[in-house]
């Protein structure tokens, strides 16, 4: 008995750090936002991990399209902070694609989050950004059995 105990006891704690650091992490993302948002508008691109780690691409942008700073986070863990990029400061956010050298340099969760980050900065001045929808897991897994049934 005393080792359930112990083991419902390590999961908790476990837990509760894992809401902490989560809660640490939220708080430097907003500090970020803030600083870059004082810049100008910001471009936000993400590629969110499951199993391969998480990124997200924020870029502070001028009038004209043109990039005042730059700052990637990627990670698998909630241990992951932003870093500078200031090889993209001065780049217009038109010319980050595919082809771009500088964005090729990147490994590809990256070059992902910062395409994503070019073409919702497209989609929110364009006024064509919708929100999605997120849906629970339960959702998703109701939706992938009905699925299967259905094909029987």
């Amino acid at each position: 008995m005393n080792t359930y105990l112990l083991i419902g006891g390590l999961i908790t704690i476990a837990y509760i750090c894992q809401i902490l650091l989560g809660l640490k992490q939220i708080k430097h993302f907003n500090q970020v936002y803030a600083c870059l948002r004082k810049q100008g508008k910001v471009a936000i691109g993400r590629r969110p991990g499951k199993i391969k780690s998480g990124t997200i691409a924020m870029f502070a942008i001028d009038a004209n399209g043109d990039i005042l700073d730059a700052k990637i986070m990627q990670g698998v863990t909630v241990l992951a902070k932003f870093k500078d990029k200031g090889i993209y400061i001065g780049e217009n956010i038109n010319n980050l694609t595919e082809a771009n050298k500088k964005v090729q340099k990147e490994n590809k969760l990256t070059q992902q989050a910062i395409i994503d980050a070019r073409k919702l900065y497209h989609a929110v001045a364009n006024k064509t950004y919708h929100e999605p929808t997120a849906l629970s897991p339960f959702t998703m897994v109701r939706a992938q059995l009905s699925g299967i049934f259905k094909k029987s």
